[in-house]
């Protein structure tokens, strides 16, 4: 199913940063080792292109040979038009040259309404995907769902009535390597976040490598000792008291990238695993939505294996 503009703009779902005024120009991410001067040689420059900091938010692992970290947004009226290519690109020549390459500093740059596109890989499980299409339909998502991939046929209906791209992808023991070629020519120049809303799939690494974007996932972090099916009946069995999610992006090795979000729920023994399951299911729709909106916000910024959130 492809989704015309016109039906996106009939249902208030196309380009929504349009439609309000710009609450700032660009958003810069910067990460690099910790010496004396950064803030001060940033809002300088800041200060000598004429930009208004909106905000800026810095943090240091240590400051003796620890690591850097800000994002700072700033409002710059020649550079907020969607004329003004040129001169954002000499924006971020002169800011290389006269900063970041003498801090040797990691960085990035987005600019107000460059909205991203996002994928959701989801199985059976409809809590998470339908709470994502939900959020996005009222706006509260800064970037546009343009497809929905699954191995079942279960969630089409949900799906498509957000007037939102439905493929249908079977995955067997056998044809795994087939489906996920499928799902990567899906997804070839078609989004920039991949969200696995219950994807009860393994990614290879393989897939992860070619796919060409961060990926977000969530899991019930805090069963550990229940890993593998049915987990909220054997966590009942032993009497938690905690349940729990984790949002955190896909890496190859399972449930070790690094974390974003997470939170908890405390239970006890007059719940039963039906209950458990509930609770279980309302905390990890929460908790993956704000680690996509966080993702969407430009407020994660990863650090090896652990990320610096602002």
């Amino acid at each position: 199913m492809d989704v015309s503009d016109e039906a996106l703009a009939a249902t208030g779902m196309r380009d929504r940063s349009s439609a309000r005024p710009p609450a700032y120009t660009a958003r810069l991410l910067i990460r690099c080792a910790d010496r004396p001067g950064i803030v001060a040689a940033v809002s300088g420059f800041l200060f000598e292109q004429g930009a208004n900091i909106v905000s800026s938010h810095q943090f240091s692992s240590d400051p003796t040979g620890g690591r850097f970290f800000m994002r700072t947004e700033l409002f710059l009226r020649e550079l907020a038009g969607p004329s003004a290519t040129e001169l954002r690109q000499r924006f971020q020549e002169r800011f290389a040259t006269e900063v970041a390459d003498r801090f040797e500093m990691d960085w990035e740059i987005r600019w107000w309404g460059e909205r991203r596109r996002i994928a959701i890989l989801v199985s059976s499980y409809d809590h998470c995907l339908v709470d994502l299409l939900w959020r996005w339909r009222r706006g509260e998502l800064d970037g546009d769902l343009v497809t929905v991939i699954s191995n079942h046929e279960d969630l089409r209906r949900e799906t498509e009535a957000a007037r939102v791209a439905y493929h249908h992808v079977p995955v067997t023991d056998e044809g795994k390597p087939q489906a996920e070629a499928a799902m990567l020519e899906l997804l070839a120049g078609q989004a920039d976040l991949l969200v696995l809303a219950r994807y009860m799939q393994i990614l290879s690494g393989d897939f992860l490598q070619r796919v060409g974007m961060p990926a977000i996932n969530i899991h019930h972090s805090f069963l550990p000792a229940f890993a593998g099916a049915d987990p909220y009946r054997r966590a009942h069995e032993r009497g938690v008291k905690l349940v729990g999610a984790t949002a955190h992006y896909v890496t190859a090795e399972l449930d070790d990238g690094p974390i974003i979000d997470q939170d908890v729920v405390r239970v006890d023994h007059r719940q039963s695993a039906e209950d458990l399951a509930r609770v279980g299911r309302d905390v990890e729709r929460l908790v993956l939505a704000r680690a996509v909106a966080l993702h969407l916000d430009d407020r994660v910024i990863v650090d090896g294996r652990r990320t610096v959130v602002f």
